[in-house]
């Protein structure tokens, strides 16, 4: 019998009849290497772009605006760093690019992305293997390091290599290492700090060499505005994120909780603004980013599908946006 049997599978190959398939109960890992195999196409130009997710730039570009304009503020009339500004946006942009295709690989071995309902990542949809999102990523960190070590030389302050260093530290192990603190409701807390306190005063201080209270007020905005995206962008995998056992901030304060604090955090930078304003006229400006914030707090209190909050995530993007352009204006001019 078992003869009969070898001989019909070397018939079947001799015809070309033999393929790969997917065995039943395979394929549970989370590292896609182990599942079974699938006919996907390849990642496009255009599903790398996208991997990058460049809605969520202005996060990384408006602390470098309310930073910059804080500097000019505080400066000598007509003296501006340009090649210092340009270095640290060129910081905040490889940084962001960065960990978000660190998230991709990080999320993707882990089979987190299994259930994802937001839009696709490359290795959790097997468009690209894990090794080459990570070389990206890497690419992108080193990007970063090498501006920051100009920055560095540039005004001889030797500690913010240490700053530099925690900055790559903490975007990699959002969601990366074994125990990712962004799994642990955490991630809101760090976005605060790295890219709201350390990106605007740090912007500030390698062209100007202090911080000011205007520069302070500028980067609780912008910080609160920044973790108000990765809230509602939470919110959107809250239930998928549930079935992967990662315990992001949405998940503890569940639907109603996290609405809530998303308003809040969005609507708050605009009491800074009032307050700023009385001392800085131009900064009125800054209200106009609620055409684009009103809407998202509108959207969130009332989404019932993924699509929703995608587009209440572009909207926080644009306020972010507009919030950084006004403070730059109102301090440059």
């Amino acid at each position: 019998m078992a003869a009969k049997q070898q001989k019909s599978a070397q018939a079947a190959k001799k015809n070309g009849a033999a393929r790969p398939v997917a065995r039943k109960g395979r394929g549970k890992s989370g590292n896609p290497a182990a599942r079974p195999l699938q006919h996907v196409k390849p990642a496009t130009i255009g599903d790398w772009i996208g991997a990058a997710r460049i809605p969520t730039l202005p996060m990384s570009l408006a602390p470098v605006l309310v930073g910059t304009g804080a500097a000019r503020l505080a400066g000598d009339p007509g003296e501006f760093h340009w090649a210092r500004a340009l270095l640290c946006l060129i910081v905040a942009f490889a940084l962001q690019i960065a960990v978000n295709y660190a998230n991709d690989y990080s999320d993707g071995i882990r089979g987190t992305d299994k259930h994802r309902v937001g839009p696709g990542r490359l290795v959790g949809s097997e468009k690209a293997s894990p090794r080459s999102v990570l070389i990206v990523a890497l690419v992108f960190f080193a990007i970063a390091a090498v501006a920051g070590i100009l920055i560095t030389i540039a005004t001889t302050q030797w500690w913010l290599l240490a700053v530099g260093a925690a900055c790559i530290a903490a975007a990699w192990f959002y969601t990366g290492g074994k125990r990712p603190y962004g799994y642990y409701a955490l991630g809101e807390l760090f976005v605060f700090i790295f890219f709201g306190l350390v990106a605007t005063l740090g912007t500030m201080w390698v062209q100007v060499g202090n911080v000011s209270q205007e520069a302070i007020y500028g980067a609780v905005g912008v910080g609160l505005i920044s973790t108000a995206a990765i809230l509602v962008n939470n919110l959107r995998d809250r239930e998928t994120d549930k079935l992967s056992r990662k315990h992001t901030l949405a998940v503890l304060l569940g639907g109603l909780g996290t609405r809530i604090v998303f308003i809040a955090m969005l609507l708050v930078p605009f009491v800074i603004v009032a307050f700023i304003a009385l001392f800085y006229q131009a900064l009125w400006l800054a209200m106009f980013a609620l055409l684009a914030g009103l809407p998202a707090c509108l959207i969130v209190a009332t989404a019932r599908t993924a699509k929703e909050l995608v587009l209440a995530l572009k909207l926080v993007g644009l306020t972010q946006l507009m919030y950084g352009v006004a403070f730059f204006v109102a301090f440059s001019f």
